[in-house]
């Protein structure tokens, strides 16, 4: 998966001036479309959460990385309602999240996937991502007793169902049980679906995770198409590779906190990165590179 032949052959066109001032952990962006203040997030006796602030450009493609354990995914889960902060807040493109449920959070724009994913099995391909369409007037009783009132908009889902799908390569699939697909086609079939909601926002948890190297140039071209779209992503991954190659920012998370950021190269680069990656410092506990513990002088 970190092979290099996985990647496209010709670079990704990054987007540049994001950030306004040094490059640092909460830094200002020029067009923030996520804002994150004060957000903790604590299961017991463990601090899964704990961003002072963050702002995510919008326009670009960030990635969120860091060991594992380090609460990107707890961190996504909050930001799209799957779960409640301890403290906190943050907002979507100026509106406040907090408190919304998840299902509504879609509705406004912001969509996600999920590492393990959640097509549902047995239905169709054709029928998943009919789901994901919003304004479905079906879905209402009254509508539903009059076919005539809904059968319209469901020949339009339908269609616009049928494009994506023809882009992301399932067309011959959609009449299969989502069950049937690998692993690579439901991640495939996932980031289409989300795609019916005319998305804003795409969060991707880990889209390369468990991925048949033949398809991940396909999805890694289907990430960098949602930016040329206009859409702005957000996505979770450990290869680097990939993260260098597409990649416009790079957000790094250590034992819950924001330890770096900034664009690829230079943040590849920072102690603090390869701390939490490598553990240069085997010797030093982890909470001293997050300034979560300060040890006294002459110890490290």
């Amino acid at each position: 998966m970190s092979s290099s032949a996985n990647t496209p052959s010709k670079p990704a066109a990054k987007t540049t001036g994001l950030h306004i001032g040094v490059t640092r952990p909460g830094v200002a962006k020029v067009d923030p479309i996520v804002t994150i203040d004060g957000v903790s997030r604590r299961f017991g006796g463990l601090t899964a959460v704990d961003v002072e602030h963050l702002e995510i450009p919008r326009g670009a493609i960030t990635a969120l990385i860091g060991p594992n354990g380090a609460g990107k995914t707890t961190l996504f889960n909050l930001l799209t309602g799957f779960d409640k902060p301890d403290t906190g807040s943050w907002s979507f493109a100026g509106k406040s999240l907090a408190g919304i449920p998840a299902f509504k959070v879609a509705q406004m724009g912001q969509v996600r996937t999920f590492q393990l994913t959640k097509a549902l099995s047995l239905l169709t391909v054709l029928e998943n991502m009919k789901l994901g369409a919003k304004d479905q007037r079906g879905e209402k009783f009254l509508y539903s007793i009059f076919p005539f009132l809904w059968k319209p908009k469901e020949a339009e889902i339908e269609a616009k169902a049928m494009e994506l799908l023809k882009r992301f390569k399932l067309d011959a699939k959609k009449d299969d049980f989502a069950a049937s697909l690998s692993g690579g086609q439901r991640k495939l079939l996932e980031m289409a679906r989300a795609l019916m909601t005319d998305p804003v926002l795409v969060m991707l948890d880990e889209p390369m995770a468990g991925v048949n190297p033949a398809l991940t140039q396909s999805l890694l071209e289907h990430v960098l198409d949602l930016k040329t779209q206009g859409m702005t992503v957000l996505f979770v991954e450990h290869d680097m590779h990939m993260v260098r190659h597409i990649a416009d920012w790079v957000i790094v998370m250590a034992e819950g906190r924001v330890v770096a950021e900034g664009p690829a190269d230079e943040v590849m680069k920072n102690p603090a990165v390869i701390d939490a990656y490598l553990g240069s410092h085997q010797d030093a506990d982890l909470g001293t590179i997050t300034g979560r513990i300060t040890l006294p002088k002459g110890k490290k």
